[in-house]
């Protein structure tokens, strides 16, 4: 049997996706599954062992890239594809493949397995996913009331890279450059660093390249920090969270891949997305703020004081 995933996407979404991916390969153990998605998860996707084949050009550019695409979608035949995207973009591969298309999990018009949850836009994303792949038939006591689906399980990156010698609180002050009302002030982030630095514990900093400047900023106000920006992949990243005392962070994917090692976490919402829909599961305290510059850092030092407890 041969069956296609279709997951694209942002990090954070990535994430939360890895446990209906986890489900299907447990449902077809003997199926040769492809990935189609983009070149920053290749090397998240390959770690897991889910995928016999990684394809990164879920998102081609241009009219002669989309036709190759589409076009190697109708001769690789597959039996099944679950389409874990849901957008208009995955819904139109099903489109392209008729008169003859596979049997087909996701929302596109006609598919053989549609998604027809009316409430589908209102779940979190593990509950929808889930119930989707009841949908499907390979799911039939699937989780789907609220907050109870299972976290990701990121056990395969168990020691894939090296982690500081002490006991350290994770910060991750950074987000989508488009979406500055999804961050914590920095100065805010350097407060709590020094809560953090006067209870014991070591302050790591990690992000992009392009937020060196923030992690300057928190070293202004924490004092000594492990500035980590720019130097981590996704294996690194997942091994500091395992082994980190605490994690606090914006509602940002180096985030829910912190959270899904099960560090103790805390996530930063504003009202710029709904931590009812996508908020990271595990040991994880949301705080919610309409803005996030009014989130008092005593707030954020109360509940890192608690599960530090």
């Amino acid at each position: 049997m041969k069956i296609l995933v279709i997951k694209l996407g942002a990090l954070g979404d990535f994430v939360l996706a890895m446990v209906a991916m986890k489900h299907i390969r447990e449902a077809h153990p003997t199926a040769r599954i492809t990935l189609l998605t983009t070149p920053p998860f290749k090397a998240l996707a390959k770690a897991s062992g889910w995928f016999e084949v990684i394809e990164t050009d879920g998102r081609p550019e241009g009219l002669l890239a989309n036709i190759r695409l589409l076009r190697r979608l109708r001769r690789s035949r597959y039996d099944r594809v679950y389409d874990l995207q849901t957008s208009s973009r995955s819904s139109s591969y099903f489109k392209f493949l008729k008169p003859n298309p596979p049997e087909w999990s996701g929302i596109a018009k006609g598919c053989s397995h549609p998604h027809a949850n009316p409430e589908r836009n209102f779940m979190h994303t593990l509950e929808r996913q889930a119930d989707q792949l009841m949908y499907a038939g390979i799911w039939p006591d699937a989780p789907i009331e609220p907050a109870t689906a299972p976290p990701p399980d990121l056990s395969f990156l168990a020691g894939s890279g090296e982690t500081p010698p002490g006991r350290y609180a994770l910060l991750v002050p950074g987000g989508s450059a488009h979406r500055l009302d999804k961050r914590w002030p920095a100065e805010c982030f350097g407060l709590l660093g020094r809560f953090l630095r006067d209870k014991g514990l070591d302050v790591v900093v990690i992000g992009g390249p392009q937020e060196a400047m923030l992690a300057q900023t928190i070293a202004g106000g924490a004092g000594q920090i492990l500035d980590l920006t720019g130097k981590t992949d996704f294996a690194q990243i997942a091994a500091l969270g395992a082994k980190a005392a605490l994690a606090i962070g914006n509602d940002t994917g180096p985030l829910h891949l912190v959270a899904a090692t099960g560090a103790p976490t805390i996530a930063l919402f504003s009202n710029a997305s709904d931590p009812a829909l996508c908020a990271p599961r595990g040991n994880v305290r949301v705080l919610h703020s309409p803005t996030l510059a009014d989130l008092p850092v005593s707030a954020v030092a109360d509940a890192a004081h608690d599960l530090l407890k």
